[in-house]
């Protein structure tokens, strides 16, 4: 077990029982599929289909020459039906395609990729993004700044939100598939050692790991489960006891952090030519059949959890990932996207209360001791509040990682995360950079 420990975080009941030993499940393939253009960060896609064309699947439906962002490809044969707006799980509009697919399906065949240029070139042809939630574009991270030597490719296994096991099944029950994919983004980036980081509330996932990775030379390290363990810069200080230095990238270190679910869909783009159409999504709280879904993409959160059975009893809301840091969703007329590891149907006991009026800090400290990031949460969100955003940024809410853990230990239950990421937002209008 890592003896390295980051400074703070909190330890959230993991709720993870009744799927962390569920199976993935195949989802049928829907009505109706609404496949947003935006499912990175980065600069959005372009419908490259019109209305009324027939699309098969794998085949490229948006795209953009922007550096920093993946193209978009179909999940089914059919036709496409509409092209506008559609509600996203975050709550902003973007541009989607509508297809309708065809009655029957042939879901192991799909457009090859083709690209040239590499590893990076495959991986971006294929649309993978960081699928542990970040949505970065993985073949950016794959081409390291100049003068940036990668020694130790972290693969992240640690899965620390609440409910989501997600990634805990898929290295149960896939592990060759992530190993093969470490290995090809190591040799990628010239990365001599790998390690795999698990929280040690995942027996099962340690041990399919080790047993794959075994030959091929990969360390799996059973870390202390706490949340946010599986953050970029907590997990980097876990496994290689260094610090990322201020507004520098991971990559200073010489680590490169890719989540278990980016490694294995990095191995079928090379490996197989497949891009990135479906992920597996938790999908548990209130529902019927709680369980770990392969999903595709464009999939309405209303038909998946249909399928999971529908809801049980009273719901309070219902979020889009993890409690600590998902979307209570406004409409369930939204699709699943690259960066959806869950959705969670919580009870009105369960769910944090409507907080319509600002509550008063009471200088209780409980923030500051708690954030990973060293930062004085309480400062910040008092100065956002009155919106004196000069002075909130002399107190360096860019490098939050919104994590969720200081309005988690407010007695208050003031709203400090979501002023926080105002603060944020305005520093990186004004040119901060993360």
């Amino acid at each position: 077990m890592s003896k390295a420990a980051f400074k703070g975080g909190v330890h959230p009941a993991g709720r993870k029982e009744a799927t962390s030993g569920t199976p993935i499940e195949e989802m049928p393939v829907p009505a109706r599929l609404v496949v947003p253009m935006s499912q990175h960060l980065g600069a959005p896609c372009e419908p490259t289909v019109e209305v009324g064309d027939r699309v098969v699947r794998g085949q490229v439906i948006g795209a953009t020459d922007a550096m920093v962002s993946a193209p978009i490809h179909s999940p089914v044969s059919g036709e496409v039906t509409a092209i506008g707006p559609t509600l996203t799980t975050g709550g902003t509009r973007v541009t989607a395609v509508s297809v309708t697919p065809d009655e029957t399906q042939d879901l192991a065949s799909f457009e090859r990729v083709v690209a040239e240029g590499g590893v990076p070139a495959i991986v971006r042809a294929a649309g993978v993004v960081g699928m542990g939630g970040a949505t970065f574009p993985s073949a950016v991270k794959l081409r390291p700044p100049n003068g940036m030597e990668i020694t130790t490719l972290i693969l992240n296994g640690c899965e620390c939100e609440p409910f989501l096991t997600c990634d805990d099944r898929l290295m149960v029950e896939m592990p060759e598939r992530i190993i093969a994919g470490a290995k090809i983004m190591a040799e990628t980036v010239g990365a001599q050692r790998i390690v795999a980081g698990v929280e040690d509330n995942k027996p099962d996932a340690i041990a399919a790991l080790r047993e794959a990775g075994r030959s091929a030379g990969v360390e799996v390290v059973g870390l202390v489960t706490r949340y946010p363990q599986g953050a970029e810069k907590q997990l980097i200080w876990a496994i290689m006891g260094v610090e990322v230095p201020h507004g520098q990238l991971p990559a200073a270190t010489g680590a490169l952090v890719h989540n278990v679910a980016t490694a294995a869909a990095v191995a079928d783009a090379v490996e197989r030519g497949k891009p990135l159409t479906e992920r597996v999504v938790t999908v548990t709280g209130r529902v019927a059949r709680p369980g770990n879904y392969r999903v595709l993409l464009g999939t309405l959160v209303v038909d998946l959890i249909d399928h999971a059975g529908g809801t049980v009893g009273e719901v309070g809301r219902i979020i889009a990932g993890g409690p600590m840091t998902g979307q209570a969703l406004a409409s369930l007329d939204v699709p699943v996207t690259k960066g959806t590891s869950g959705i969670v149907v919580l009870g009105p006991d369960e769910a944090a209360p409507d907080i319509h009026d600002d509550q008063p800090c009471i200088r209780c400290g409980r923030c500051p001791e708690a954030c990973p990031m060293y930062l004085e949460p309480y400062a910040i969100a008092n100065y956002a509040y009155r919106r004196e955003w000069k002075a909130a940024e002399e107190f360096h809410p860019i490098d939050c990682i919104e994590c969720g853990v200081c309005s988690y230990v407010c007695p208050t239950k003031r709203p400090l995360l979501q002023l926080i990421r105002l603060a944020k937002a305005t520093a990186m209008q004004k040119g901060a950079k993360l």
